[in-house]
């Protein structure tokens, strides 16, 4: 069953880094780098330290909310309510393949991506920093289902494993965002990398949505132990 949990956490992992909304700011901030920063070295170093703070920031939520679980012992509970939001985000996901932008929807609020773009015009270490933990904050109605259900499904065994699993999970998610950086570097241009995003939009919606639906299911079959997972 370990192996089952693993791969749960891998493939979700997958299909939530591939999200739109966090391909796109990070495409916003190369873009603007580019034309802040000439040296592509520091735009690479400045690039790597705004996944970092995203990577940490996300981390240290989905840790946080793993003790709450624990300690309070809503273990059940979140685990049905977070599996039954789940499955709503997921089906909003599906739509979007289907009539993208036509009814309500997942992603950044417009004013924060007018914030994002003031704060991207920032390119100190530190300002990156509060760029990246503004963004992992803002983008959560995008990215944060399948969390969520990760989160939700270790809190129903929190050890040593499930604690490396979240580290994997994490890293996973910003692996795309790291790839997108260094084919930046190498020459990629941003127009190339924004092209291909907007192609592919509605595919990563649909492959987010059907995990999403899945995982509520699984969550909510969890929850009431019809399904042992660990």
């Amino acid at each position: 069953m370990e192996d089952l949990r693993l791969a749960t956490v891998i493939v979700t992992a997958l299909i939530d880094s591939i999200n739109p909304c966090a391909i796109g700011v990070l495409i916003l901030l190369v873009s603007t780098l580019l034309g802040l920063v000439e040296d592509k070295k520091r735009m690479l170093f400045v690039g790597f330290v705004y996944i970092t703070a995203i990577f940490v920031t996300y981390f240290i939520a989905g840790l946080g909310l793993l003790t709450f679980i624990q300690r309070f012992d809503l273990v059940q509970f979140v685990g049905l309510l977070v599996g039954f939001v789940v499955i709503f985000m997921g089906l909003v996901d599906i739509k979007d393949f289907f009539a993208y932008g036509k009814g309500f929807s997942l992603g950044i609020n417009p004013k924060h991506v007018d914030r994002i773009k003031e704060m991207s015009q920032k390119a100190t270490v530190t300002g990156v920093i509060v760029l990246g933990i503004f963004v992992a904050a803002v983008e959560l109605p995008c990215t944060g289902g399948p969390y969520l259900a990760i989160t939700a499904l270790l809190a129903k065994k929190f050890d040593f494993q499930a604690f490396l699993y979240l580290i994997l999970y994490n890293f996973i998610f910003v692996l795309p965002l790291i790839v997108i950086l260094i084919l930046t570097y190498i020459g990629t241009t941003v127009a190339h990398l924004e092209k291909w995003k907007n192609a592919n939009k509605k595919y990563m919606r649909l492959a987010s949505g059907l995990i999403m639906v899945t995982l509520g299911v699984f969550l909510i079959l969890f929850a009431l132990d019809v399904i042992k997972l660990v």
